[in-house]
């Protein structure tokens, strides 16, 4: 976890699932395992193939229930003692900066993590390395928490607001 210089995405809002900029329609979203084949090294800021080889990770690509061969994000989780923890976030080129296609993508992954925190039996904790200049901006949007030095936690309520938020009840 020592490699990590912080994360860095943008939680533009919180939305139901996620939502298209131009149309206003939510789209269902559904998160898999991702493999090194479906990952084009060249529509990443990070070398993800590099992050599937890290043992322990698990690396998770976000997609609409609509389309499941358009990954939205990538998400890399592991378990830590009791918490999920994220190592490395990322939303896909198109959904980044002004002329992004959809919005709420980076909340929507910090919502699975702590649904799989949940699910696990952590209760919803998740913990993460924010950059230093995003701490106040994750206490804000998140709900999150910081620990010590730049590592942030999300706690069982604000995980429950984000799980509530992102995953309908089925």
């Amino acid at each position: 976890m020592g490699r990590k210089k912080g994360i860095d995405i943008e939680i533009d809002r919180l939305t139901n699932s996620i939502v298209n900029v131009i149309s206003g329609e939510v789209f269902e979203t559904e998160f898999n395992q991702v493999s090194k084949k479906e990952i084009r090294k060249k529509d990443w800021l990070f070398d993800w193939n590099k992050e599937l080889k890290y043992k322990g990770n698990d690396v998770y690509k976000m997609t609409t229930v609509e389309n499941k061969n358009i990954i939205q994000g990538l998400v890399s989780i592991s378990s830590d003692n009791n918490f999920i923890f994220v190592n490395l976030v990322e939303s896909a080129k198109f959904n980044r900066g002004k002329e992004k296609l959809y919005e709420g993508v980076g909340g929507n992954m910090f919502a699975f993590a702590c649904k799989t925190s949940k699910d696990l039996g952590f209760g919803g904790f998740v913990s993460f390395i924010s950059k230093t200049s995003l701490i106040e901006y994750y206490s804000r949007i998140l709900g999150a928490q910081r620990a010590l030095g730049q590592r942030m936690v999300i706690l069982d309520n604000e995980a429950d607001i984000l799980i509530n938020k992102y995953f309908k009840k089925k």
